[in-house]
C-alpha cells in the first residue's frame, strides 16, 4: 500500500515533528560535497609525474672529486697544502722521500756504468764487424777457413746481444729514475683540498696511497634522479622535470606545476639502459634552456640531495587517483589505445595484394 500524508492524521504528534535545521544543513553540505568531489574528479586537470630522488653531480669525470695518490713508495716528508685550501693545476701537494736517501745517487752511478758498458760493447762490435769483413776477403782468396769466418760472425752476434741487454738495463734504470723524480705530488687540476690523509704523514706509504682529495669548483652540473622502473618506458630525453634542491625553500604541487613555488626546471638528458643495484633507474637531468637558472653552487653543491618530478600527460584527478590506487604506470592504457586503431605491419601490403 503506497504511503500518503493523510496517514499521519492518526499520529498527530509525529505529524507535528520536523527535522532540526542543523541536520538539514548538514545533509545539504554532504550532498554539495559529494557533487563537488565528483566534479573535481571528472573535470579538474592533473599533471602526471614520475617522482624520484637523487643528487647533484658533474657529467664530466674530470669535474668530480679526484684522489691525489702517491706515485712512489716512501714516507711523506712535507705537506704543502691544508684542508680547504684552493690550489691550481700543478701546485705541489706533498713531497715523498724514499727510505734510502742515497738511492738517486746510486742509480746515477749505475747508469753511468751501464753507459760505459754500452760504449765498450759498441767498440767491440765495430771491431768484430771489421774482423768479419777481413775474414770474408781472406776466405774468398782461400787464405782463411770457413770456420774462422763463422766464428767472426758469432762474435758480431754476441756483441749485438750484449748491446741489447745493456740498453734494456739502461731503460730500467731510467724508469726508476723517472719514478723517483715523481716524489713531488702535484694537483691534477684546479680546485679545493677537500680532505688530507693525515694518517699517511706519520708512516710509510706505498704507490697508489691516497694522500688528498681535490674537489673542483665552478663545474657544469646535472642532477641524477632514480625513478621506478614502472615509469621508465614513458620517460624519454627532452621530458620536462621539476626539481627541488635540498635546503632551498619550495612549495610543491606535482599535479599543478603553475602553483608550485621555489622549484626549478630541467629536462631529461639521458636514461641508463640498466637498473642500479637498488632496482631503480638513473636519469640525468640538465637545466632547461630559457628557464630560471639553477641555484648558485653555494646553495646546490655537488652531492647535494634533490627531489624531482618528471612531468607526463595532463589527465583528470579521478583518473590519476584511480591509477595511483592500482599502482599503474603513467599514461596507463593510452599508448595501447593510441596504437589500437593503427594497422599492423604488413596489413597494407596484404590489402594491396588482395586488390
Amino acid at each position: 500500500m503506497p504511503y500518503r500524508p493523510e496517514h499521519l492524521s492518526h499520529f498527530r504528534t509525529l505529524a507535528q515533528q520536523r527535522p532540526p535545521r542543523l541536520v538539514v544543513a548538514l545533509g545539504w553540505m554532504v550532498a554539495a560535497g559529494i557533487v563537488a568531489s565528483l566534479a573535481i574528479l571528472l573535470f579538474v586537470p592533473w599533471m602526471q609525474t614520475a617522482q624520484g630522488r637523487g643528487l647533484v653531480a658533474a657529467p664530466d669525470p674530470t669535474d668530480r672529486a679526484q684522489d691525489v695518490s702517491a706515485l712512489v713508495g716512501g714516507r711523506v716528508e712535507r705537506w704543502y697544502v691544508q684542508d680547504g685550501q684552493h690550489v691550481e693545476a700543478g701546485d705541489p701537494i706533498a713531497r715523498i722521500a724514499d727510505l734510502d736517501p742515497n738511492l738517486l745517487t746510486r742509480l746515477a752511478e749505475e747508469r753511468a756504468q751501464v753507459e760505459a758498458e754500452i760504449a765498450a760493447v759498441r767498440q767491440s762490435q765495430s771491431v768484430a764487424n771489421i774482423d768479419v769483413g777481413r775474414t770474408r776477403q781472406l776466405l774468398a782468396e782461400g787464405l782463411a777457413a770457413r770456420r774462422d769466418f763463422e766464428q767472426a760472425q758469432i762474435k758480431v752476434a754476441d756483441a749485438g746481444a750484449k748491446l741489447a741487454e745493456a740498453r734494456a738495463k739502461l731503460n730500467r734504470i731510467d724508469v726508476q729514475l723517472n719514478r723517483q723524480s715523481a716524489q713531488m705530488v702535484s694537483a691534477p687540476r684546479s680546485g679545493r683540498i677537500q680532505n688530507i690523509n693525515a694518517a699517511a704523514g706519520g708512516g710509510l706509504v706505498s704507490a697508489g696511497t691516497v694522500l688528498a682529495v681535490v674537489a673542483p669548483e665552478n663545474t657544469e652540473r646535472v642532477v641524477e634522479l632514480f625513478i621506478d622502473g614502472r615509469d621508465v618506458p614513458l620517460v624519454h630525453p627532452g621530458r620536462a622535470v621539476r626539481l627541488e634542491f635540498e635546503g632551498w625553500p619550495a612549495i610543491q604541487f606535482s599535479g599543478w606545476p603553475a602553483v608550485a613555488q621555489g622549484l626549478f626546471d630541467g629536462r631529461v638528458r639521458s636514461i641508463d639502459p640498466t637498473a642500479a643495484p637498488s632496482g631503480l633507474f638513473r636519469i640525468l637531468v640538465e637545466p632547461m634552456p630559457g628557464k630560471t637558472a639553477w641555484p648558485d653552487q653555494r646553495f646546490a653543491r655537488l652531492g647535494g640531495k634533490v627531489r624531482g618530478w618528471v612531468q607526463g600527460e595532463t589527465v583528470s584527478v579521478g583518473y590519476e587517483l584511480w591509477r595511483q590506487l592500482n599502482d599503474f604506470p603513467l599514461d596507463f592504457g593510452q599508448v595501447a589505445g593510441t596504437n589500437a586503431g593503427a594497422p599492423a605491419k604488413g596489413d597494407g601490403k596484404d590489402a594491396a595484394k588482395a586488390k
